[in-house]
Order: structure tokens, then C-alpha cells, then sequence
């Protein structure tokens, strides 16, 4: 039994749901598939999601909402139409949104209740069209699968009993169409998972229906060791450990939703990344354990707009309590960190750019400066972050000196480097200004 999830990509426009119901036909193990909402058709085209999102803002801020309630609509009825599919689809998704506008919610619940109708559209039209290609498919809610969440919107997290609730599911003989990005609360509020959570429900429903094989079809034949954006026609990896696409997805390997992996991860359930539009490729399998390669390093991702707060005082590795009260100053300001180099007078706290507005930075450098007493504080931004990623690499010799090699070849100075707290990863920081010719360098380096 498989759970195929099919992403934005995937579900698009009649011409790719058709690819789809092709896809789930030749395999009777799919019995279940979790879709995302229709994504972008050609490269300047907007994702349903972020109509809804402006639907939402646009209703909170008292404008007139038909304006973008119609390209919506259109979007839905060029599909519906072009699958001869029945009209009440149509007037379902546009009662279901003007419903939510007029519901007395918060603003946060009605913003997930708008983004979830994306997914709930994409799962209804494509069960209908399985059912009028004669495939004997039903679609189902979140709510009647079991998924139950936390009541944290826009962040939900799974809670554990949906899993035994999912696994009752395994006795259907239809095809369930599941629509991904949110469950709901004990109390049956909608919530929705952080964005691209379509991932982590098909991961959830493989996870509790304990499936052999969980499919995640997308847009490529498989993952690549370096964003194809920086390299042309970079390799192709076969096969990966969950820590070491956990390491890339975090990193900015943008195939994989970077919390998808954990449901599967715990059931070990092997993962095949996959192409709708080329179905027979073999693709990208992740697994809990691979055969060790002579080739420790599998990938390397980066990432851009981070920043850094770097500060300096003597015998600071003697006093007691300092990155605590550190730490307490962020999280009084509401800022997570994303890593924290450290030496004996020194320390580093990487944080996402966004995260820290140049209005709080001033507050922030204050506080650090009154309640920690330094001898030099300093923010560095518009910072990158690269990431070599590799099950081996830890075992492996010169595989640092490699790659600061590699990094100074291409005339990049390393502002940051964070190896040891993970045996899968070493991360390099630098300007963003030089990503490009850094990544490149290491590609060529530890690749070709």
C-alpha cells in the first residue's frame, strides 16, 4: 500500500490532474493520495495560495473582495471545464470561501481556514475526475481521516492520536483523496501546517496507515547534489539517509519541506522523490540507512539572507549563565536563532535576516550591551550559508580542508564555519554577494 502525494505542480491545470489520474491508474498499491493546491502553470503565474492569502488581507483591510475572488473562481472553472467535470464543484469552492469571510473567527483562523480551500478544491476536483475515469476514488477530509493538530495556526503540529485514527483507513477499497496543509484541533477549528505542509501530510497519512512506500511527485526526476540554478545539469542523487535530506531540506533544498520527513522518518517508511511529468524515472529514494559510498558528500545546498549578532568579552567561557541570559534577550524579543558558533572570548548567534528588523536591532544591541556588559558587540548582514551534507563526512578525512580550499579558490572569504554539531553536515558561512561563485567552486571541487 502507497500514499502518493502530488504537489502544486502536479495538481495546476486540467492537463497535469489528467498525468495524475494516469500515474495513480498504473499502481492499484496508491490507495492514497494527498494533494497540494494548483500551483504555478508557467513561471510568472501566481499559486492559488497566495490569491487566497491576498483574498484574506484584502478582506481584513475592508476592500472590495470581488476582484480577487474572480481570478480565483476562473482559475478553478478552466480546470473544472476542461475536465468536463460537474458545475457544483465550482459553486461548492465559491460558497466555501464566502462562508469563511462571514464566519466571527479570529483574523489568524480565518487566514488558514481561506489558504486550507486550495487543497480542499484540489482533492475534490481530482476525486471527481478519478471517479469519471472510472477509478472508484472518494475524497476525504482531514477532519473524518483523523488528522488532529494543534491549535498553533499557521505552525499546526500532529498530535499523536491521529496516527491509530489513520491507520483504521486501511481497510477502504477506494482511492482516498486526502487535501494536504491542514488538519483539525480537538475542538474542530481548521488549522493549518507552516507553508508547503502538504508534504507533511502525505509524510503523516504514510506514517499512520503504515504504508510501504511514500511518493512525493513534483516538477524534477530526482534531487540534485547542487541547486540546478548555480550548476547546469548537476548530478543526480539516487539515494539518501533521512538525516542527509533533513540537512538539505533545512538548507534550501526546496523539494522537500524540511519538517515532511519526520512522520515517515519515525515509522521508517522509505521515501521516492518523483516526476509527474516523467513518471518512469526512478527518482530520488530516501532511506533510513544506505551502504556507505566512497563519495561522503551527497549534496550541498545553501541559502541566503541570514544575519549575524557577533559578540566578544574576556573569560566569557567562565561565566556562568552568559549564553542563557543571551538567549533570554531573543526570546524576549521574540527572535529565534538558527545556529550559534562559539570560541572562549567569542560567540556567534546566526539568525534569518527577516527575523530581526532594523526597528528592533537598535533595542536589541542595547539590551545585550546594559545586561551582558561585552567588550564588543557587532551585527553582520546580508550574510549566505552553505551547507555540505554527507552520512561519511564525519568519518571522512580532508573533507574541510577540501572545501575552505574550494571556498578560497573562488576569492570568497569565510566569515563563519560550524562543523561538529551534526555528524551529517558542516556549514560555511559568507557574504551573499559571493554565493554563486562559492557553491560553483565546491561543486567542481567535490563533484566533477
Amino acid at each position: 500500500m502507497k500514499v502518493a502525494k502530488f504537489g502544486g505542480s502536479s495538481v495546476a491545470s486540467a492537463e497535469q490532474i489528467r498525468k495524475v489520474a494516469n500515474i495513480i491508474k498504473t499502481d492499484p498499491q496508491r490507495k492514497f493520495i494527498v494533494v497540494s493546491a494548483p500551483g504555478k502553470r508557467f513561471k510568472d503565474d501566481e499559486k492559488i495560495t497566495d490569491m487566497l492569502i491576498q483574498l484574506g488581507e484584502a478582506h481584513q483591510r475592508n476592500e472590495t473582495i470581488d476582484e480577487y475572488i474572480y481570478p480565483i473562481m476562473k482559475r478553478f472553472n478552466e480546470i473544472v471545464e476542461e475536465l468536463n467535470l460537474e458545475g457544483e464543484i465550482l459553486e461548492n469552492i465559491k460558497n466555501t470561501i464566502y462562508a469563511i469571510l462571514e464566519r466571527n473567527t479570529t483574523v489568524l483562523e480565518k487566514l488558514d481556514a481561506l489558504k486550507a480551500v486550495g487543497e480542499d478544491s484540489s482533492a475534490k476536483i481530482l476525486s471527481a475526475y478519478l471517479t469519471l475515469s472510472g477509478i472508484e476514488a472518494t475524497y476525504m477530509n482531514p477532519k473524518v481521516a483523523g488528522i488532529i493538530v494543534s491549535n498553533n495556526p499557521g505552525n499546526a503540529k500532529i498530535l499523536p492520536e491521529s496516527f491509530d485514527k489513520l491507520y483504521e483507513l486501511r481497510n477502504t477499497d477506494e482511492v482516498m483523496v486526502i487535501p494536504g496543509f491542514f488538519g483539525y484541533t480537538k475542538e474542530e477549528k481548521l488549522i493549518t501546517f507552516s507553508r508547503g505542509g502538504s508534504d507533511i501530510t502525505g509524510s503523516i497519512v504514510a506514517a499512520g496507515v503504515k504504508a510501504s512506500l511514500y511518493e512525493n511527485f513534483t516538477d524534477v526526476d530526482s534531487v540534485y547534489s547542487v541547486n540546478p540554478t548555480f550548476v547546469d545539469n548537476p548530478q543526480e542523487i539516487t539515494t539518501l539517509t533521512y538525516k542527509e535530506m533533513r540537512e538539505l531540506s533545512y538548507a534550501g533544498f526546496s523539494v522537500f519541506h524540511d519538517e515532511a520527513l519526520i512522520p515517515a522518518y519515525k515509522e521508517e517508511i522509505p521515501v521516492c522523490i518523483k516526476n509527474t511529468n516523467n513518471p518512469d524515472a526512478p527518482g530520488t529514494y530516501i532511506v533510513s540507512e544506505k551502504k556507505p559510498s566512497e563519495k561522503c558528500v551527497v549534496g550541498i545546498a545553501s541559502d541566503s539572507g541570514f544575519c549575524s549578532i557577533y559578540i566578544s568579552k574576556y573569560l566569557m567561557n567562565r561565566e556562568v549563565g552568559f549564553g542563557r541570559r543571551l538567549f533570554h534577550i531573543l526570546e524576549d524579543e521574540g527572535i529565534s536563532f538558527e545556529h550559534a558558533p562559539s570560541g572562549i572570548d567569542d560567540m556567534s548567534v546566526i539568525l534569518r535576516e527577516n527575523g530581526l528588523p532594523i526597528e528592533k536591532e537598535k533595542r536589541i544591541l542595547a539590551r545585550i550591551q546594559n545586561e551582558l556588559n561585552p567588550d564588543l558587540i557587532s551585527i553582520h548582514r546580508n550574510l549566505a550559508m552553505i551547507m555540505i551534507v554527507g552520512e561519511g563526512l564525519v568519518r571522512t578525512i580532508g573533507v574541510a580542508q577540501k572545501a575552505t580550499t574550494a571556498i578560497s579558490n573562488a576569492n570568497v572569504n569565510i566569515e563563519m564555519i560550524n562543523q561538529g554539531s551534526s555528524e551529517v553536515s558542516m556549514m560555511f558561512g559568507i557574504k551573499a554577494e559571493d554565493l554563486d561563485k562559492a557553491v560553483k567552486s565546491l561543486y567542481y571541487a567535490f563533484f566533477d
